[in-house]
């Protein structure tokens, strides 16, 4: 965060100060709302959750190094007292990035949101410092939080934003208003929350509508493959750039393919110029992701040569996102278990398929949330892709969900063995143990709630016996 002091900070607020001597000592540190966060110079954002109180907290922050604490009472510390602590917090953000005048890219989607704002921040690191979310820190906590750690040398600020109804993203970006703004996608993630496609459409929207004209600057970057995301077009005073693998898009993908590692390689066509594209991740769905950020690039002054060579440079910044370890004895983990929506599942899984080089494959896969009234079937569809692109062994891990996913299995191939439903995560590590031989291929994915990382991570503490 950019130095201010505590009388600045209450004014950009709206808060009284309380128990401070000193007006103008500055806050020199990172805004935290976790007091073990706490370093010196912090200033503390004390939240009343359901389970604990940060309340409670501030004389140790305080103790710990913290300037203040934001909160909506008068402590015993320095304090400044506001009427909400959340409104607090997206007030201070909103104040310092006008300050600094740092070029704010945000970006939404159904899918993929999370890898695409890693890509395009290791692509803008080469033209400048830039800040980005750490994980998914994408609401109306964690994106002023993230907005906050820019500094006074910040060229970049990348923002991802998550919508959970109408009027979610619009709010967003009135904390931190981008310039540049990306839509990936509009799938069925959520759909259970807004009832359809069209509803998802009309929340991710929101993002374009807020942008700057074109004359102003503001550039809608845009999924032209996609025909909800191409008709936000109509929605937006932003010039609007396109990105895709068809002929309509700007920014294209041409000859794409997967390597026998699963890794995509790719031609990249712009206005300017091609060159060509292999990454380091896994997964088709990965083109998409990186065209969206090679879009970006570009408008902030990246060569296409440049934008090629760092897209082939560019890893996993966020955990349990295909993230793939191989043990000694040859077995490969693909952690894909932060999150699943059908579109991530079926990519995950042709990414399974393209890795496997003959060896044997698993699919350990559990439910998918917030799904609705398109639960089973987008369960019962994800068993029966895994028979179409040969896995050999599912393990559905979970309750009514998981066993829709072993029904469509069985369904479609007339497995046996083949496909399992386990109860639990401790079930699968067990069934793993005892089965699992030295090459085999195994992908652990399912929404975060089911907490199936467990599963990757007892699998990479250790060694099945050669069979």
């Amino acid at each position: 965060m950019i130095p201010l002091s505590l009388a600045e900070i209450a004014t950009a607020v709206s808060g009284q100060r309380r128990a401070i001597p000193d007006p103008e000592v500055r806050v020199t540190g990172p805004v935290v709302h976790d007091s073990r966060q706490v370093t010196a110079g912090s200033l503390f954002a004390a939240f009343a959750g359901a389970r604990v109180d940060g309340h409670e907290f501030a004389e140790q922050a305080v103790a710990d190094g913290a300037v203040a604490v934001l909160a909506t009472r008068p402590l015993d510390v320095p304090t400044i007292v506001v009427d909400d602590v959340e409104v607090a917090l997206g007030a201070l953000a909103r104040h310092t990035v006008a300050i600094l005048g740092t070029d704010v890219v945000a970006l939404t989607g159904s899918a993929g949101k999370t890898s695409t704002k890693d890509l395009i921040a290791q692509l803008l690191e080469r033209l400048g410092p830039t800040v980005w979310p750490e994980g998914s820190l994408n609401n109306e906590i964690g994106l002023p939080v993230t907005a906050l750690r820019a500094e006074e040398d910040t060229r970049h600020l990348v923002l991802e934003m998550g919508a959970r109804g109408i009027g979610h993203i619009r709010y967003l970006t009135e904390l931190v208003p981008p310039r540049i703004g990306v839509v990936l996608n509009v799938g069925v993630a959520h759909i259970g929350e807004f009832g359809s496609r069209e509803g998802i459409a009309e929340a991710k929207g929101e993002l374009v509508e807020s942008l700057p004209a074109a004359e102003d600057g503001g550039v809608a970057v845009l999924n032209a493959d996609d025909p909800f995301v191409r008709a936000m077009a109509e929605r937006t005073r932003a010039r609007v750039v396109l990105f895709g693998e068809g002929e309509a898009a700007d920014v294209r993908g041409e000859n794409v393919r997967l390597t026998e590692q699963g890794q995509p390689a790719f031609t990249l066509r712009t206005p300017s110029g091609c060159s060509d594209v292999t990454m380091r991740l896994y997964g088709e769905h990965h083109v998409s992701n990186a065209l969206a950020a090679a879009a970006v690039a570009r408008e902030l002054g990246m060569s296409v040569t440049e934008t090629a060579d760092a897209l082939s440079s560019a890893g996993t910044l966020s955990r349990w996102r295909m993230e793939v370890s191989e043990r000694a004895d040859g077995v490969t983990v693909v952690n894909d278990a932060y999150n699943a929506n059908p579109d991530s599942m079926r990519a995950a899984l042709r990414a399974l398929a393209a890795m496997a080089g003959g060896r044997r494959t698993w699919a350990v896969l559990g439910e998918m949330a917030e799904l609705g009234d398109e639960s089973l079937t987008e369960h019962d569809s994800v068993g029966r892709l895994a028979v179409r692109l040969d896995v050999q062994k599912l393990v559905a891990v979970g309750g009514r969900e998981a066993a829709w996913i072993d029904m469509g299995a069985k369904n479609e191939g007339s497995w046996g063995e083949e496909s399992v439903h386990v109860s639990d995560a401790q079930a699968a590590v067990e069934l793993l143990r005892r089965e699992l031989c030295p090459g085999d291929v195994v992908l652990v994915k399912a929404s975060r709630s089911v907490g199936l990382e467990r599963v990757a991570l007892d699998l990479l503490g250790g060694e099945v016996a050669a069979r």
